[in-house]
């Protein structure tokens, strides 16, 4: 072992003359460790979040969405034939989509129409999962059948089984001028996804029934398309619009939802420099730590120039002693958060259990519970940045250490 490490390890425990350097060096490692704690712990849960809530989206939305010209594709089948083809695309299922007026009793609410065929809507959504009542495959062609989201039908005040009359934009020209086209629906299930733009505003019916409503004949909309990756959705679309025709679009859900995602990555972003700051805090902390301990030390140190130690080994003695402080905290810190972070769908229940408290309730939240997803990278990255503070820390008092002069310092030895 190179004698700059064992001196700079003996320096870092308290000695009987100076006590103060090593209460300082413990509050500085609590500091550093708090600081790795909490950000690994807060960047575990809004990974989980964003997870969490992206999973609820692209359960009612879809990876990849082709449509035509004026919401029309006449060739639809071909359209998904082509596109199932891909390598990255698992499933493709037909749609049509229109805005309508929904009116129950003196109720009147506007909803986003989306005419499906249940059995491959089974395919590129998760609507099963989150029915509440009924079930997708009751909506029979002919039937007129309507799937609600649960805030649509509360506003509605209907249950299964109620009727609601749907009007459609497109009116009918007579003479006596346009009239709206109705229709009468009936309710047979109602789904929770958990997203306000499904719950409060997204209606299923048949295709079929879309189709005659809104007199498309056998058109869709467009075709909805579930990738293997939902990551890839951009690379996919721009592959599938090289292949399709040209007045065929393709969206992903980066684009649809680009707002959304965009802001809880910055809110991620803004999260890690806040926390940061924490272990910033304690990296000062280190600086003033080992300018004391320079100070206590001078004496040490000229005997140590008068015996042939050069600057840098002097350097080298008080690097070591910041980075052990740093060392020790984010390995605790980077311990500690990884337990919480992996743990903390039973730490929470039993805080809220101790001390009668709601974090998350299910009136005001649409994800009651914390979810945590860790990630090695966001862990990696934070123990780096602790000891790189650390590091920085080191270099002033170290540097100062390095030029202390032995003749100035032995004089009232």
């Amino acid at each position: 072992m190179r004698y700059e490490l064992t001196v700079g390890l003996r320096y870092t425990r308290a000695r009987r003359r100076n006590r103060f350097i090593g209460i300082n060096s413990l509050v500085s490692i609590i500091g550093i460790c708090i600081g790795v704690w909490a950000l690994i712990v807060v960047l575990s849960v809004m990974n989980g979040f964003q997870q969490e809530v992206r999973t609820r989206i692209l359960g009612v939305a879809s990876h990849v969405q082709i449509s035509g010209i004026n919401n029309r594709l006449p060739d639809w089948q071909e359209v998904m034939r082509a596109a199932s083809q891909h390598a990255h695309v698992v499933a493709a299922a037909p749609y049509v989509q229109a805005q309508a007026m929904l009116a129950a009793g003196q109720a009147v609410r506007g909803a986003l129409i989306r005419g499906i065929l249940p059995e491959e809507e089974e395919r590129v959504a998760n609507f099963a999962r989150y029915m509440k009542l009924g079930k997708l495959t009751d909506l029979q062609p002919g039937g007129f059948g309507i799937i609600l989201g649960s805030d649509l039908a509360r506003a509605l005040a209907v249950l299964p089984g109620d009727k609601v009359v749907l009007v459609a934009p497109q009116g009918l020209v007579t003479p006596a001028g346009v009239i709206p086209r109705l229709k009468q629906f009936t309710v047979v299930g109602i789904f929770e996804a958990g997203i306000i733009d499904a719950d409060a505003g997204l209606a299923l019916v048949h295709m079929r029934d879309a189709q005659t409503l809104y007199q498309l004949g056998s058109d869709a909309t467009g075709v909805r398309l579930k990738l293997d990756d939902i990551f890839l959705a951009r690379q996919v679309s721009a592959e599938l619009l090289a292949d399709l025709p040209r007045d065929v679009f393709a969206v992903d859900w980066t684009r649809t939802h680009a707002n959304f995602f965009r802001a809880v990555e910055i809110e991620k972003h803004v999260m890690f420099v806040i926390l940061t700051l924490i272990i910033l805090v304690a990296a000062i902390n280190i600086i003033s730590t080992l300018v004391v301990a320079v100070k206590d030390k001078q004496a040490d140190i000229a005997i140590l120039r008068t015996l042939g130690a050069s600057p840098a080994s002097v350097l080298q003695i008080f690097v070591v002693q910041g980075l052990l402080i740093g060392l020790v905290g984010t390995l605790i810190g980077v311990v500690a958060g990884i337990v919480t972070a992996l743990n903390i769908d039973v730490i929470v229940p039993a805080i809220e259990n101790a001390f009668h408290i709601k974090f998350l309730s299910k009136d005001v939240y649409m994800i009651p519970e914390l979810p945590s997803d860790l990630q090695s990278g966001d862990v990696v990255a934070v123990a780096l940045m602790g000891l790189g503070l650390s590091l920085i820390a080191t270099i002033y008092p170290s540097w100062s250490a390095s030029r202390v002069n032995p003749a100035e310092a032995l004089r009232y030895e």
